[in-house]
């Protein structure tokens, strides 16, 4: 029976990875629908891209930074591993490979490829595995100090921190020191639309990424009795919460409405386990009405040419999912308890401090010594021609 538990565990959350891997399509084709027709094509790139550089740098370094766990004895002697503990490493790779194509998003139409890919292999190998470690592997003692300061641990059971608010945090300073794109932001003050090339691309990521959340969220119980059908319709209510409230908050535009859904399932990550349904609603409305509110003021009045809104959907959302756990879970308001307000204020804060330092530092060295920025002429005629010499609609590019 043992044997038998831990083949279907291994199942339970090999399911789970195929799901979360899914959900990188759903990045790719997201950017895709919302940057322009001449870099589409090196939307997809750097996302495939992207996810095979995290799984080098996770598999040699992050999993081990993070977990203690490393794949150095011979073949002989992990194949009499449990299909479980090779498989979990598979699962989590596709939540450290999320980092980098959140920050993507941010950075789109402008960025130079190969030091993004430098950037990648240092995040995931070495800055999101430490958060990780602190918050899901008890590390550096610190979930200890937090129990011992607010009476419980930070509670993250889907990562809206570790995952969503690190990756939204860490492609802020990467947003600010690229700059805008050449002639969004006029000395005026003029902003200069650069609407979404294709909606229905944008659509396909947004029900892509929305589909293999639930994966995300419901497998993240690792273990398939521990799986809670309570994850599974908070995941539900928040992400309809969220496209309820961006639909009305952004007057019925499609970018806005399809964005919606992740923002609320950003913010119900964290607390997916503990709330009542009816709090996970609210959750996704509050998220929902954040990302429409922040994106138009970062992009309309601050200036912060973030492409995507990535870290208003995931930074702040995803601020806003670990303190929510601490008010949503408390048995008061019809969560399950176990949490403190107080340990999730203090876990998030830690999360946001670190992504800002590495995001500074990493992009900051990137910057100085190896340039991040498309030139006005390169970015003028596109990254796919730039980069990759070949455009998504070979042919047309005269009508560009």
């Amino acid at each position: 029976m043992d044997d038998i538990k831990i083949a279907v565990d291994a199942l339970f959350i090999m399911l789970g990875a195929t799901m979360v891997l899914a959900m990188h399509a759903g990045f790719a084709f997201l950017e895709l629908g919302t940057v322009r027709e001449k870099n589409q094509v090196n939307a997809l790139v750097k996302i495939l891209l992207d996810f095979a550089v995290s799984t080098i740098a996770y598999f040699f370094i992050g999993y081990s930074l993070a977990y203690g766990v490393h794949f150095w004895e011979p073949a002989s002697i992990l194949s009499q591993k449990s299909g479980f503990e090779l498989v979990k490493f598979f699962f989590l790779l596709t939540f450290a490979a999320a980092v980098p194509a959140i920050i993507s998003g941010g950075i789109a139409e402008r960025a130079k490829f190969n030091p993004q890919l430098i950037a990648t292999f240092i995040l995931v190998g070495f800055i999101y595995p430490f958060f990780e470690g602190i918050a899901w592997n008890q590390h550096y003692g610190i979930q200890a100090w937090i129990k011992a300061f607010s009476g419980e641990e930070f509670h993250d059971f889907a990562g809206s921190v570790v995952v969503h608010a690190v990756g939204g945090w860490i492609a802020l300073p990467a947003i600010i020191l690229l700059g805008s794109r050449y002639g969004r932001y006029g000395k005026d003050g003029k902003v200069s639309a650069h609407p979404p090339s294709s909606i229905p691309f944008l659509a396909l990521g947004s029900w892509t990424l929305a589909v293999g959340w639930f994966g995300f969220n419901v497998m993240s119980a690792q273990t398939i009795d521990k799986m809670s059908g309570l994850v599974a319709i908070n995941s539900l209510m928040a992400m309809v919460g969220g496209t309820l409230a961006a639909w009305w908050a952004g007057k019925n535009d499609p970018g806005f409405s399809y964005n919606g859904p992740l923002a609320g399932l950003v913010a119900v990550c964290a607390g997916s386990d503990l709330m009542h349904p009816i709090g996970a609603l609210i959750v996704g409305l509050c998220a929902g009405v954040l990302f429409v509110k922040v994106f138009t003021l970062e992009q309309n009045k601050w200036g912060i040419d973030d492409v995507l809104g990535v870290w208003p959907l995931h930074g702040l959302c995803g601020v806003w999912g670990g303190i929510a756990a601490g008010i949503f879970g408390q048995e008061a308001l019809g969560g399950l308890g176990g949490v403190s307000f107080t340990a999730q204020l203090i876990g998030t804060g830690i999360g946001v401090f670190i992504a800002v330092l590495g995001g500074l530092i990493v992009y900051g060295v990137l910057k100085k010594f190896c340039g991040l920025k498309l030139t006005p002429e390169e970015e003028h005629r596109g990254a796919d021609l730039t980069i990759h010499k070949i455009s998504s609609t070979p042919g047309q590019e005269s009508n560009w």
